[in-house]
């Protein structure tokens, strides 16, 4: 995705990646055979999930119920974007670990095998639900350096540079090592080396395939600004290594086992912080040795809201998810969303006006609560859900003043979600922003930075690259944290059991996406996989556009909602990457990986079958 794509919005067609899924060569493929004996079947249906209720999906619609990724298991079960972190996290668990241990090798795989999105330069969201009804959330969001401006990023005419996007100054000190470092701390069962096992194995050697390559080609005008960049991701006369050719990270194995033999100490005060830092220097970049050895995850109370009987336990900020979430869910819940056809006019026009009057209070209330004052107990409240859904008129499509409170002026990320047999659930999302993030690869170590200060209000009143507008209260400061739209999720189901493990990538779509999810489960008892299958829309109040999936939704839907003045946008592409997991009442893991970009759900039996 090019700096190009973004500077208005971040379209749903931006987020489009390609679903094939290449073989990886003779060490993918050992790993994946070795960790895949005994492989579950598919279900024979498209997993549990609500009472299986039936929805006609429009004409033309790629994804059909009945071709739904799923796969069921009785002992635990990992969902991720690619087959190959979903065999590092079950190799965990085959090793005896719980989830926790199966999410951070899933997350130092995924920073080898899809490293456009997959990281140890970024940051992200930890959702945590133990077996025993605890919960907890991980925030390893990236922060500003101590050097940063509120003005860092503007030129003299005050209007926002490209240097949030691409270059050193783009990227914040990252979280991600920190993340999971505190995770294993807390919750983790396996040796701390024994979880980065199979990331290491990856990085000597796997099979590039066409995902990757072509993530990689996307960003090319990006990765040659940068020699260090241009020579790893590169290598072939200015080419990527091509499809089918094995594909060696040297740099990030040994970075990789710097961070196993040290706990992690080594990427924020070791050789792999002076790697970053001289990079930095070299490139122009203001983080610090100070910036790295302050950086730590912080532990927060997650933000647990209910919904018609359901328990919603997601991330508070810096992250808006949970909130935002929260605020649609009650705003929708007095229009009884069950009683509307699904994705008829009425469900759809009902759901999109929550999401403009939820994503107004987003843009002006949230940010980083170590520096701000925010309403969540308003925000997240019944009756103040119940006096916005009190502005909905059926009829006719409100105007966006009404409830916009931002002064005006003139993607990439990726989500996993993991069940063990002791039913501890963790729901992961993580990223360096844009692919590839920075574009900004440090010299020796081999990872590429992340340009998350981006998604700071650079210019408060002014979009960001994913089209978000934002007030003062997420505008950058030093040693601050950037507001995010990621939104980990669990569901737990009104007799207290975990019932639904759910994120997705895609900017400023993740919580619309997420809304989604939870609604076609709880509203409509759509099951797992066609409800990870099926269209979706998005609304972010500004600009006043519905976006929708190609072929998403019936002409004849759309006609009524543009009758009543919704302006109707129909993407090229398609949205998100959902990866799900539902938890029958019999104790059945069925996991769902979204086929918009072929992801993977493996799982294993009670007594190591799977």
């Amino acid at each position: 995705m090019t700096k190009g794509a973004t500077t208005v919005r971040h379209r749903l067609s931006d987020l489009l990646a390609s679903p094939e899924r290449a073989v990886r060569g003779l060490t993918a493929v050992l790993a994946v055979a070795v960790l895949s004996l005994g492989a579950c079947a598919p279900a024979e249906d498209a997993g549990g999930g609500g009472d299986g209720a039936a929805v006609n999906f429009p004409d033309g619609w790629e994804y059909p119920p009945s071709e739904a990724l799923t796969t069921s298991a009785s002992g635990g079960m990992v969902v991720t974007t690619d087959s190959l972190a979903s065999a590092a996290g079950r190799e965990m668990l085959r090793a005896g670990g719980n989830a926790v241990d199966a999410a951070i090798a899933v997350q130092f795989a995924l920073a080898v095998v899809h490293p456009a999105a997959g990281n140890i330069g970024g940051g992200g969201f930890m959702v945590v639900r133990t077996g025993g009804d605890s919960t907890a959330s991980l925030d390893f969001r990236e922060e500003a350096p101590g050097a940063a401006t509120g003005d860092m990023y503007l030129d003299e005419q005050g209007e926002a540079t490209d240097a949030s996007w691409t270059g050193p100054r783009a990227s914040g000190v990252p979280g991600a090592v920190s993340g999971m470092r505190k995770a294993h701390e807390k919750y983790g069962s396996l040796p701390w080396k024994r979880l980065l096992q199979p990331a290491i194995r990856f990085a000597e050697g796997i099979v590039m395939d066409r995902e990757m390559h072509d993530n990689i080609d996307g960003e090319t005008d990006r990765l040659t600004q940068f020699p260090a960049s241009a020579a790893k991701w590169l290598p072939a006369d200015g080419e990527p290594v091509a499809v089918g050719d094995t594909f060696r990270q040297p740099h990030m194995a040994r970075t990789l086992r710097a961070i196993a033999s040290t706990g992690g100490e080594a990427f924020y005060t070791g050789w792999i912080a002076d790697s970053l830092v001289a990079q930095m220097e070299r490139s122009g970049g203001i983080i610090t040795h100070e910036d790295l050895s302050a950086y730590e995850a912080v532990w927060r109370e997650p933000i647990e809201a209910e919904y018609r009987g359901y328990r919603l336990v997601s991330m508070p900020p810096p992250s808006s998810g949970g909130v935002t979430i929260a605020e649609i869910l009650n705003i929708t819940e007095s229009f009884g969303l069950d009683t509307l056809g699904y994705h008829s006019a009425d469900h759809v026009h009902v759901a999109v006006e929550a999401m403009r009057r939820a994503y107004g209070d987003r843009n002006y209330y949230l940010g980083d609560p170590d520096f701000e004052e925010m309403p969540l107990e308003m925000l997240t409240s019944q009756p103040y859900a119940d006096s916005l859904a009190a502005s909905i008129r059926m009829d006719t499509v409100s105007a966006s003043s009404d409830f916009n409170k931002v002064p005006l002026e003139s993607t990439e990320t990726t989500h996993f979600s993991v069940v063990d047999s002791a039913g501890n659930a963790v729901a992961i999302t993580t990223t360096v922003n844009g692919y590839f993030g920075s574009a900004v690869t440090v010299r020796g170590a081999g990872f590429v930075m992340n340009n998350e200060m981006n998604d700071f209000a650079v210019n408060p009143g002014q979009p960001n690259a994913f089209g978000l507008v934002q007030g003062e209260v997420n505008a950058i400061e030093p040693g601050k944290r950037m507001l995010s739209s990621m939104s980990p999720t669990i569901v737990v189901n009104p007799e207290g059991r975990t019932e639904l493990v759910t994120g997705t990538p895609g900017g400023a779509t993740i919580i619309t996406t997420v809304y989604q999810q939870i609604s076609n489960h709880v509203d409509y008892g759509l099951d797992v996989g066609t409800a990870v299958n099926a269209p979706r829309f998005h609304h972010q109040n500004l600009p006043n556009e519905v976006e929708y999936e190609q072929n998403g939704l019936a002409d004849s839907v759309v006609a009524e909602l543009e009758s009543r003045g919704h302006e109707m946008i129909e993407e090229d592409g398609f949205s998100g990457d959902v990866e799900s997991i539902f938890i029958a009442p019999d104790g059945t893991l069925v996991g769902a990986a979204d086929p918009r970009r072929g992801g993977s759900a493996l799982g294993i039996d009670f007594g190591g079958g799977g």
